[in-house]
């Protein structure tokens, strides 16, 4: 039997990127998109391809963010505009500043305020469509070795994953950068140059312009042999995540986790236990050596102590045989436990936690006003709570649809939760049961909103 010939590297055009959305996003083409634009050569070329793909039925916007950080990021910005108009394809510009963590890199933190601002940016179920290409993995790969990352960090930036409101999707990551430029010069698309591409003092940069140059000589491949592993790593991770709640299922004892259980367990599987616990609980995974004494000093340790291992606004405390997530930051203002909204006599109601609540009439809205009980209870979170956020679907757990989103965690502490008697019927303005949701035959419609001063 002859075998098929090996499957040659990727060849960007608008059809092959039609066909890569088909796989990654459910849906597509009758998608809503929203492109994640700098005006580089990599963001510029899916705009343009994807701004061909309307007449299937794509809906497709960008966002820009100007970090504000670059003495040009006003032209960028322009350009960005230029770009967008000319492709026919709207284009929303949000400024931000970028806060400066004492120890962090600048990198990261532009990074972690850009995804802050496209957070904020995206809709309810719009995708977020990202230009990551097989260059950009083979650097994160690197970069994450080169850290000492574990099986999660070196599986790298992976093709989709719920974000916000929506969903992250990266098409590209098959995609070699000269590909995406070479494209771009047949179309005679301009795109702007970052100057700091050039900063050899960013790790980043310096591992593209100096290390890749001599490995890509030696390995051509390398890029996609790497993205290869890093795939193989994604899926070594998720039987990791199934093992590790299943072992924290074992283990715990309502939001607890029993201390003579997890001893029970090797020294690997414990860590990696306590590794989901606290990640699935939407807390930061701690640094290896935090990960250790938790599983260690701080298992072993006497039950007429309390012992803690904190990190990153983090702590882990010991309490008799049950250990326990804290976040270890100083204590918020007191929230009224619990608020009575005559919503019918006052459109608005001040949130203590933070922000307003308005509930109008919208007759284009999400919210049927007639299944709502005329007064309303607005709580915040103590855990457990469950809606059933589509009609028809499963009730869902709130703490599972927030990791999913990836809601801060000061954020959560604040969001106000509406019920009508004993149900939650809307999570801020984020999420609304089914049982309260608009259909065909709904008479009067409105829109709740939770607006946060900045």
């Amino acid at each position: 039997m002859a075998r098929a010939p090996p499957r040659g590297p990727a060849k960007f055009a608008p059809a092959w990127l039609a066909a890569r959305l088909r796989a990654l996003v459910p849906g597509f083409p009758r998608v809503a998109a929203c492109v994640a634009f700098s005006g580089g050569a990599d963001s510029t070329a899916l705009l343009a391809a994807l701004a061909r793909l309307r007449r299937a039925g794509l809906k497709v916007r960008a966002v820009h963010i100007d970090h504000q950080l670059r003495p040009d990021s006003a032209r960028w910005s322009a350009h960005c505009r230029r770009c967008a108009r000319a492709l026919g394809v709207p284009l929303e510009v949000r400024r931000i500043v970028v806060p400066r963590a004492r120890g962090s890199s600048p990198e990261a933190a532009a990074r972690l305020a850009r995804y802050a601002a496209l957070a904020q940016a995206l809709r309810p179920h719009e995708v977020l469509l990202t230009a990551h290409h097989q260059d950009d993995q083979l650097e994160t790969v690197l970069l994450q070795l080169l850290r000492g990352a574990g099986v999660a960090g070196l599986a790298a930036m992976p093709a989709s994953a719920p974000f916000a409101r929506g969903s992250l999707v990266r098409p590209l990551l098959e995609i070699p950068r000269a590909q995406l430029r070479e494209w771009l010069r047949a179309r005679r698309l301009d795109w702007v140059e970052d100057d700091s591409n050039a900063d050899e003092q960013l790790d980043r940069n310096y591992l593209r312009r100096r290390v890749l140059p001599a490995l890509s000589a030696r390995w051509p491949a390398a890029p996609a042999t790497v993205a290869r592993s890093a795939r193989h790593l994604a899926d070594a991770q998720q039987l990791l995540d199934a093992l590790g709640a299943a072992d924290a299922a074992s283990a715990q004892v309502g939001a607890a986790l029993s201390a003579p259980v997890l001893r029970r367990l090797g020294p690997a599987r414990r860590r990696n236990a306590l590794r989901h616990w606290i990640t699935a609980s939407g807390f930061p995974a701690p640094p290896a050596r935090r990960l250790e004494e938790i599983a260690a000093a701080v298992l072993a340790a006497r039950t007429d102590t309390h012992p803690f291992v904190a990190w990153s606004g983090v702590r882990v405390r010991r309490h008799a045989q049950l250990l326990r997530l804290e976040a270890a930051t100083a204590t918020a203002p007191a929230t009224p436990a619990q608020l009575s909204w005559r919503w019918q006599q006052q459109r608005q109601l001040a949130w203590p936690a933070g922000g307003v609540l308005t509930l109008r009439a919208d007759r284009r809205g999400p919210l049927d006003l007639e299944a709502l009980s005329p007064v309303l209870s607005v709580r915040t979170r103590s855990g457990g709570e469950r809606l059933r956020p589509a009609a028809g679907g499963p009730r869902r757990l709130l703490k599972g649809l927030l990791q999913e989103a990836r809601v801060p965690l000061q954020e959560r502490a604040r969001l106000p939760l509406l019920y009508c008697g004993d149900t939650l019927v809307a999570v801020g303005d984020r999420w609304l049961d089914a049982s309260v949701q608009a259909g065909a035959q709904t008479r009067r419609r409105g829109r709740l909103r939770h607006r946060v001063a900045p």
